[in-house]
């Protein structure tokens, strides 16, 4: 995915910098060739000789190192990558970027470059969540700056929340994303994702548990294997991911609308959990209890937009994958939606409360195809994506048909 390409990354200071070490390890097992400098606080967390050591180069800590200045300037220096990649990017020196300051060698590399950047935040949950950072996050997007991760869970402070660093293999996934290589490169594929919202008043709506988590991480997987993805979303839980074009949507008909303006693409992946119906005459007003009993509420079917891209003619996708949430006879069901919607593959899954997968990081799929069903193991959803993307990446770099 990131062969042949030259990162320049900056270690930022924080307990979250030793996993800078292993970033680096696994982009070099990927064939990338990583030139590192580290902060001054960087450096109280890994030390300069283990970053070369594992670099194989020598490490760029000083703005004003006369020696690297005359082999290679900060500019040079700035612009010689292909990516440049902050990992970890503290609450400081996003602050130092969102305003423009230069005063160490890392802030006026990445002042100075012309060169994209992915920013992988780690740092105290209250620090993330702060107002200030906020803002200069918003101020960075805003500039173009990337961002993979945090992640949420346990700190090393004690506290529990969004700020731990992105794990490294999420992090090259982003940077092949930003890179836009690997076997779907060129090719464009459509996602949607989590659930819609059908008002029935101002306040109230119809939704379900979908998080939007499984279908987030199928596009962020395609995408770090080079497509460019359209990422059609209703109002999920979870963050749309980096380096895809973010369609957000609420209603049924809104996302027919915007998977209608996507297309053409290689392919299809439905993975949101779109409501089959939607009251005919949402109120404007918030309904009342009345002394003359319920309000009465009536309904229409949404449109069905699996079924209408499968039945496309010249302009179907050339594979069409859609998914498959049922509670009972598995199998059967989603062998039968898939004749039924006439799309190339469905995966299904079991969503019985009692599986904790409607909303939960784990899923356990079947593939269905003309073939037949594939059982998959019960794993991480990100791991389920990536698996399903690598399959994707088969079919559309193959000449043969789908099966």
């Amino acid at each position: 995915m990131v062969s042949g390409k030259h990162i320049l990354l900056i270690i930022g200071g924080g307990i979250a910098a030793y996993k800078s070490l292993e970033l680096i390890r696994r982009l070099q097992d990927h064939g990338a060739r990583v030139t590192p400098v580290l902060t001054r606080a960087g450096e109280e967390f890994v030390t300069p000789l283990s970053v070369s050591a594992l670099a194989g180069v020598a490490v760029h800590r000083d703005l004003f190192d006369l020696t690297a200045e005359a082999e290679m300037g900060h500019i040079q220096l700035s612009r010689s990558a292909d990516l440049l990649v902050v990992a970890p990017a503290t609450a400081d020196l996003m602050a130092k970027m969102a305003q423009g300051h230069a005063n160490d060698l890392a802030s006026t590399l990445l002042l100075a470059t012309d060169t994209p950047v992915l920013l992988a935040p780690a740092m105290n949950v209250r620090m993330w969540t702060h107002p200030a950072t906020q803002r200069n996050i918003a101020q960075l997007r805003a500039d173009g700056i990337a961002f993979v991760g945090p992640n949420e869970g346990g700190m090393a402070c004690g506290e529990f929340g969004p700020g731990r660093l992105a794990e490294p293999d999420e992090i090259i996934a982003a940077i092949a994303a930003q890179l836009r290589t690997g076997p779907l490169a060129g090719k464009r594929i459509v996602v949607t994702s989590g659930p819609t919202h059908e008002p029935i008043d101002p306040v109230r709506y119809i939704a379900n548990r979908s998080s939007g988590a499984q279908g987030t991480a199928v596009a962020r997987a395609l995408a770090a294997l080079g497509a460019e993805v359209v990422f059609v979303t209703g109002p999920a839980s979870v963050l749309p991911p980096e380096g895809v074009t973010v369609v957000p949507v609420e209603t049924a008909l809104q996302m027919e609308a915007a998977v209608s303006a996507a297309l053409p693409a290689d392919a299809g992946v439905f993975a949101a959990a779109v409501a089959d119906w939607r009251v005919t005459s949402a109120s404007d007003r918030k309904l009342k209890k009345s002394k003359d009993g319920l309000p009465e509420l009536s309904f229409a079917e949404n449109p069905d937009i699996l079924k209408s891209v499968s039945s496309l003619g010249a302009g179907r996708p050339g594979l069409v994958v859609g998914f498959a949430a049922e509670t009972n006879d598995v199998i059967e069901n989603a062998t039968a939606k898939r004749l039924r919607k006439g799309c190339d593959w469905i995966v299904a899954n079991d969503v019985s409360p009692a599986t904790g997968i409607m909303g939960g990081s784990e899923n356990a799929v079947t593939l269905i195809t003309a073939e037949g069903a594939e059982n998959w193991p019960r794993m991480g959803k990100d791991a389920v994506a990536r698996k399903l993307a690598d399959k994707i990446a088969q079919v559309l770099t193959s000449p043969k048909t789908v099966s």
